[in-house]
């Protein structure tokens, strides 16, 4: 079945240039309504420039970002962020508002109602395994970094976005820690049907999270494909990337 046009996301022959210098170039790919696209690749190669491209933070120096297809240029940048939940690494909670006032920021600025809010607020905090009674009066220090995380997850959430930009939000987080909310993130996913988009330089995340898989390299995308795909890629980077999953039968070689 065709997916519906307006919760997708194109790059035309996108390039970003900054002080004189290309950190993308020619990009042209399209996500697909409810896909989970993962971006992959080492610091720097221009993962998080290619998402801040989606939400308007940064503007191509060539070619056309497209979101439910209009030219981001062209949108309102308020009210496309409005239509795009975005969660960072260190989440940026407000640190003085309680864990309900963080979530029902965007609401509010949507005007909803005070008891509309607290209703969405209480159901998202269920939606990502924290307990309201326990955590809306809460404020962000009084919680653990993978509670933040959540709380991140739920605010991104709260206006009902259809598109989800993730940018290493589970990167500082303890292994295990990690695991449990990629785990959480998945049945999210399947459970809501957004369009995400998520950056990571861990290929294992991408494997536990990604529909496809997009890998950058200085500034271009070389592979874009499903994780089996992935897994048979014969592009030198690929391959990098999958011996860090296999250092043990590496060390044996030895």
């Amino acid at each position: 079945m065709q997916q519906p046009v307006e919760t997708t996301i194109e790059f035309d022959h996108v390039g970003y240039e900054a002080n004189g210098r290309s950190l993308l170039s020619d990009l042209r790919f399209t996500i697909a309504a409810g896909e989970f696209l993962v971006l992959l690749g080492r610091s720097g190669c221009g993962k998080t420039t290619t998402m801040k491209l989606i939400n308007r933070l940064l503007t191509p120096t060539r070619g056309e970002v497209r979101v439910q297809g209009t030219a981001t240029t062209k949108w309102d940048a308020i009210q496309l962020r409005r239509r795009i939940g975005y969660v960072i690494q260190e989440t940026g909670l407000f640190p003085h508002y309680t864990i309900e006032r963080n979530i029902g920021v965007v609401p509010s600025l949507l005007d909803w109602k005070p008891k509309q809010i607290k209703s969405r607020v209480h159901e998202l905090l269920h939606l990502v395994g924290l307990d309201p009674a326990q955590f809306v009066d809460r404020y962000p220090h009084q919680l653990s970094g993978g509670q933040r995380q959540r709380v991140g997850v739920a605010r991104a959430l709260a206006a009902d976005p259809p598109i989800l930009l993730m940018d290493e939000p589970f990167g500082a987080l303890d292994p295990i820690t990690r695991l449990e909310l990629q785990q959480e993130l998945r049945r999210l996913q399947h459970e809501l049907g957004k369009t995400i988009v998520f950056v990571t330089h861990d290929l294992q995340e991408a494997f536990v999270l990604a529909s496809r898989i997009g890998l950058m390299q200085s500034g271009e995308l070389i592979f874009l494909g499903a994780p089996e795909e992935f897994g048979r890629s014969t592009h030198p980077e690929a391959q990098t990337f999958l011996r860090t999953l296999r250092p043990s039968e590496k060390a044996q070689e030895h």
